[in-house]
């Protein structure tokens, strides 16, 4: 017993030697780090794979940049009103015959004819082009979508958020506080400066940009004098996001440079098949999301397109009639969407969104995050629609649900928000929350319109 006693006290002083060197110190350092799973650099944002649970800073700052970015909104739809035939032609006429006779069409090429949309077969050929987008996620939310644009002679490839709800496309360069890749001036041979300068207003903050033209191009698209914000001063939260820079595709009658955009002169030079861009939005997929200018990948969809007349040439602006659950409808009342796919969540005014929720038995406010924000039952089971044009639109609940509050929790966290305190009482934001469900075509024939046909997501 004795010998017994002693072994045990030998080997307790041993482990305790064991423990109290630095190398042993080192070694539990390490195992205990080993069990941390490292951020990866391209997001501050990003949690570890298979994490759900509401984090809420990225859609704080999201409401922030909110309304910064529309803080003009109100202003804006009321100075240039709702006539679409009229709006864009006080600042840039645009010609919507930009479809190609159908003698060029070859029956043989991949089909991406868009059904209801005028012209003929569109085909992948010089006169349309593909961007691959790549999704930035965080947890469950997918916070952006960004792809490659080359820029000068020769061409500097850079990447850009793709943006419905601004119309500036800009990139840094002699930015001395921008992190990204910038674009050297100086190793563009067809680069010139036009002298003025502008400020432009985002979802991710603001940017001050020196105005230029340039070589601009996607494939085998090319606008040889494109109009763009070469970027100087950058609000310090962009430096946390992998994309250099932003390509706005709303009209350019919102546009802070007052220039067309690089898909305006695309339709204005007739480069395009169609006049059309169509946006395919992968969920919580790095790979697999596109941006198709003048044409609409069939492959991307599951059924025909619906199309909604745009309201006004300014954002992508439809009416939105209505928000449902079930078979219970909300009615919007005069309310006008925007259509961005520079946003990730849905916003509308903040009565609306009241009402949405008082439809979710056991739904409630959610202070604790914000006053725009709102809880519900994990495992209710509901249909949500909104209704654009009289056509109803259903949401994929894994958009919409963005993660219980806490480990094991019953409530969770609505991805529709309701803006009050000086956003404007007529005003809905469509982000990729709803895109994700719905294949999107922006046509600017036919006094504007948008498409929208059920996305390949809805099949998983």
């Amino acid at each position: 017993m004795l010998r017994l006693s002693l072994f045990f006290l030998v080997l307790f002083v041993v482990t305790l030697g064991a423990l109290a060197s630095p190398r042993s110190v080192r070694q539990l350092r390490r195992q205990s780090a080993s069990f941390v799973l490292p951020v990866a650099r391209r997001s501050r944002y990003q949690r570890p794979s298979g994490v759900k649970i509401f984090n809420p800073q990225y859609i704080k700052e999201e409401i922030r940049r909110i309304l910064v970015k529309y803080q003009d909104a109100g202003k804006i739809l009321a100075s240039v009103g709702t006539n679409p035939s009229q709006d864009l032609n006080q600042y840039f006429p645009v010609n919507s015959s930009a479809s190609p006779s159908s003698e060029s069409v070859s029956s043989s090429s991949v089909n991406t004819e868009p059904p209801s949309l005028p012209g003929p077969t569109v085909i992948l050929t010089s006169d349309t082009a593909k961007m691959q987008l790549t999704d930035l996620i965080d947890g469950s939310i997918d916070l952006m979508y960004y792809g490659p644009l080359n820029i000068g002679t020769p061409p500097q490839e850079l990447t850009v958020d793709v943006d419905t709800g601004s119309a500036d496309l800009w990139v840094p360069a002699d930015c001395m506080a921008c992190s990204n890749r910038q674009f050297d001036k100086n190793a563009s041979s067809t680069y010139s400066e036009q002298g003025t300068g502008f400020n432009v207003y985002y979802g991710t903050g603001n940017v001050y940009a020196e105005s230029a033209k340039d070589v601009v191009s996607i494939q085998g698209l090319s606008v040889q004098s494109q109009a763009f914000g070469a970027v100087s001063r950058v609000s310090e939260d962009f430096n946390g996001y992998p994309n250099s820079g932003l390509l706005g595709l709303a009209f350019s009658t919102i546009a802070s440079s007052k220039q067309p955009t690089f898909f305006e002169n695309l339709i204005r030079e007739k480069q395009l098949a169609a006049p059309i861009f169509s946006v395919h939005l992968a969920r919580n997929q790095e790979t697999g999301s596109e941006v198709c200018f003048g044409c609409l990948d069939k492959g991307k969809t599951t059924g025909p397109v619906s199309m909604v007349p745009v309201m006004s040439k300014t954002y992508w602006a439809v009416r939105l009639d209505s928000i449902s659950v079930n078979s219970t409808t909300a009615p919007a009342g005069d309310v006008i969407a925007a259509i961005d796919t520079g946003t990730t969540l849905i916003y509308v005014p903040a009565n609306l969104a009241r009402r949405f929720y008082d439809m979710i038995p056991g739904a409630k406010p959610a202070p604790e995050y914000d006053s725009v924000m709102f809880t519900y039952p994990c495992d209710a089971d509901f249909i949500i629609s909104l209704s654009f044009g009289g056509q109803n639109f259903a949401i994929n609940n894994a958009d919409f649900n963005m993660g219980p509050t806490e480990a094991n929790s019953t409530d969770c966290v609505g991805g529709i928000l309701g803006l009050g305190q000086g956003f404007p009482d007529n005003l809905a934001i469509i982000g990729d929350e709803f895109l994700k469900s719905w294949y999107s075509t922006f046509d600017y024939s036919d006094d504007a319109r948008i498409g929208f046909s059920p996305s390949i997501n809805n099949k998983v």
